[in-house]
């Protein structure tokens, strides 16, 4: 059984996940406006991907009896500068939901609640990922630059990394 407090972080990290993956959604319909279809693939997935980190806490608050409680949104950007900056947008963004993540992890363990203490390490090791998928691409466009050539060659190489997964 999850505490008030346990349960409204778990809540809160629903809503973080969402916030996320509205983000997502917004660079890829940008990035479909703009003709840069590799890059709109592989946030649309990313889109998903958060969808379904949102879903995994929503059932496990449910399989523990708790409540989800949604909350409110804030409306993500619909315009943005270039895909370096939007893939520094993300990289921040991954880099707070890991601090969430492992202030949970902190939480649940200092409470010995160690069922949702092991429900999260499955997020703690996505998370590596997901900072290291980021920081990555942005070295790599740092390197090539954002001229025509650039954009042509960021845009092929995430739309073969979304068909890879």
């Amino acid at each position: 059984m999850l505490t008030k407090e346990q349960l409204k972080r778990l809540n809160d990290q629903v809503n973080r996940e969402a916030s996320v993956s509205r983000a997502y959604l917004a660079v890829s319909c940008w990035a479909a406006s703009k003709g840069l279809d590799g890059v709109a693939r592989f946030f649309k997935g990313h889109h998903e991907e958060e969808e379904e980190h949102m879903h995994k806490i929503e059932n496990y608050i449910i399989s523990t009896g708790g409540k989800v409680v949604i909350g409110a949104i804030e409306a993500p950007p619909s315009e943005f500068k270039d895909v370096l900056s939007v893939l520094k947008m993300a990289l921040k963004k991954e880099i707070e939901i890991s601090s969430s993540i492992n202030e949970m992890v902190y939480l649940f363990l200092e409470e010995k609640n160690y069922s949702t203490f092991n429900f999260l390490q499955w997020f703690v090791a996505e998370q590596h990922q997901e900072e290291h998928l980021f920081r990555s691409l942005i070295e790599k466009a740092e390197l090539i630059g954002t001229d025509k050539k650039g954009l042509f060659w960021i845009d092929k190489e995430l739309k073969n990394m979304s068909l890879n997964k």
